[in-house]
């Protein structure tokens, strides 16, 4: 299987990716080959660089014992759960694509992509009740579920809403992106026994990521191409949904705006270019991307109170290339 080439230069990791890869594989067993076939390409080889399993695995590093078939378990479970979560998003969304390849809803139709995520919720939990030392770690990923759902309900009851606050976008974003970098980090920890000072760390560490994860994601969507990033462009503003920089462009021009703005339906594909243009000439781009780089400060931070090891290095490595997708 086929980790992506940004783990390259982390050879530890890249095989440990690949380990907790064997057992995705092993773990997706559905009736339909065809249907098995389009989870299996989305999970493994169609580009996702498994930054939340990766990260489970870098702070198992910290606990007391090797990395076992547990752990490569949980990372796998976490992998199998955020896929879940975008192939639902694909639907709410209509998206075409995803890492460059048509979505499962754009291939099968949305009764076999709900299926599908369905599949690999249970799948996930299938996962975790075999291996999960306590249930502890379940009851963790339950809420963490949970989390999820409710930024994205937050997210769409803010649909075409002009007046949310940037405070109503942190709160999203940190239930439907951050918690669950915050489990994947947290429970690498805890389940291999880290100290508990280190399990809070991870959890810190994690949620900082996710914000500023989701925020340089954000900028993207108002800065390439769908070719470069992999799924189409402009299409949150044109579903209604006002990321943090269209949020600040609203407080330095609203003028401009709020005409494009002022509707209870998609927005254009001309429109949303038209409010592309209007942002790139505030500097609402450059604000967000200020704040991303506080959010990634915050981690680096943290992880520089861990143990001085070869993980430690390799975390305060990729952070700085995450933030930019320099990779």
């Amino acid at each position: 299987m086929k980790i992506h080439p940004f783990w390259d230069p982390y050879p530890v990791v890249q095989t440990e990716l690949g380990r907790a890869a064997e057992l995705i594989d092993d773990t997706i067993k559905i009736p339909d080959p065809e249907v098995q076939k389009a989870i299996r390409e989305m999970l493994t080889e169609s580009g996702g660089k498994m930054l939340r399993p990766a990260f489970c695995l870098l702070f198992a590093h910290y606990g007391r014992e090797p990395l076992n078939e547990k752990i490569y378990a949980l990372a796998a479970s976490l992998e199998i759960l955020h896929n879940a979560t975008l192939i639902h998003d694909d639907i709410v969304d209509e998206s075409a694509l995803r890492r460059g390849s048509p979505t499962i809803k754009n291939r099968f139709g949305n009764r076999i992509a709900v299926y599908a995520g369905d599949y690999l919720f249970a799948a996930c939990f299938k996962l975790l009740a075999k291996y999960a030392s306590t249930l502890k770690s379940v009851e963790m990923n339950t809420d963490s579920m949970e989390k999820i759902l409710i930024g994205e309900i937050g997210q769409n009851e803010e649909r075409f809403r002009l007046h949310q606050t940037i405070g109503d976008y942190l709160k999203n974003i940190q239930g439907k992106t951050a918690e669950l970098f915050a489990l994947s980090c947290f429970l690498g920890a805890y389940e291999n026994d880290a100290p508990e000072t280190i399990g809070k760390s991870a959890r810190k560490i994690g949620e900082n990521i996710g914000m500023a994860f989701q925020i340089v994601d954000d900028l993207l969507d108002y800065q390439e191409t769908a070719a470069q990033i992999g799924k189409p462009v402009l299409e949150d503003v044109r579903q209604g949904v006002y990321s943090l920089p269209l949020l600040y462009a609203l407080d330095e021009n609203p003028a401009a705006l709020q005409p494009l703005l002022q509707k209870k339906e998609a927005i254009t594909e001309n429109e949303a270019a038209q409010i592309a243009r209007i942002i790139s000439t505030t500097t609402a781009n450059e604000r967000a991307r200020t704040l991303a780089k506080k959010y990634t400060d915050l981690a680096l931070a943290e992880i520089r109170k861990l143990p001085q090891n070869q993980t430690t290095a390799i975390l305060l490595d990729i952070l700085p290339k995450i933030l930019t997708r320099n990779y």
